[in-house]
């Protein structure tokens, strides 16, 4: 069955996936996501909260991994493995004991990002379950942290505003390195990319803004990418924190 669904396009056309027309749907945030994973062919990733599954396919899609997929939202679970991604439907503060038993060489997450009562709710159960957070940030970081290996990184976006959040739930990561996604030139970040290793020791690292599009304002018809965003949305190229 269709109705109600959109199947979409993401890396040019390359990853297909089918998403609600009225729920959550996504967007850049996970294409920008899976373009930040540090991972190489052979190794093994578990998403948190994966959705439809769109940042897994297109993470899978640049390098030959294995994704594992965790929902909880029944109806998404059910579009991501019809998407083609292994999913396990659970909470992530709860997962069942057989992938507690597992360990990660990577952890992707993009947690929802709203606090609980800031703003007016969504009227799609499913957008608002996205959207707003309920399971706190800390059990994020500490179940990434569980189910990674020792070394193992974990890459994470949200908003700009919420980063000191982030960083105090990396309890147990080193290494921080934060990529702050800025829409134009001289307009403040509005999302940051995150990424830490279990273990280590570090320097915490600041980088420069990318910035998603060309120039200080929109002059013209069409999406006016910048070169480098342009080659991670549309191309499927790498994101790379050096």
């Amino acid at each position: 069955m269709t109705d109600g669904l959109t199947r979409d396009g993401f890396l040019g056309g390359r990853v297909q996936a089918w998403q609600p027309k009225d729920g959550y749907r996504a967007a850049t945030d996970p294409v920008f996501l899976a373009a930040a994973c540090p991972a190489k062919a052979g190794e093994r990733v578990l998403e948190l909260g994966c959705g439809v599954g769109v940042a897994a396919l297109c993470l899978a899609v640049r390098v030959d991994v294995h994704v594992t997929g965790v929902e909880r939202q029944v109806a998404y679970a059910e579009l991501a493995r019809r998407n083609g991604v292994d999913v396990v439907e659970a909470d992530l503060a709860d997962l069942p004991e057989n992938l507690r038993q597992m360990s990660f060489d990577h952890v992707i997450a993009n947690p929802p990002y709203l606090i609980p009562g800031a703003g007016t709710a969504a009227e799609d159960a499913g957008r608002e379950a996205a959207f707003r957070e309920e399971t706190p940030l800390a059990i994020w970081g500490a179940v990434a942290k569980a189910r990674l290996k020792p070394g193992g990184w974990l890459t994470m976006i949200h908003l700009a505003e919420r980063l000191p959040e982030v960083l105090a739930a990396l309890e147990g990561f080193g290494s921080v390195t934060v990529l702050p996604l800025a829409s134009r030139e001289g307009r403040a970040a509005g999302r940051v990319l995150i990424q830490a290793r279990k273990g280590a020791r570090g320097a915490f690292r600041l980088l420069a803004p990318f910035l998603i599009h060309e120039g200080a304002e929109h002059l013209r018809d069409g999406d006016d990418y910048s070169a480098t965003a342009r080659a991670v949305l549309r191309d499927g190229a790498p994101l790379t924190f050096d």
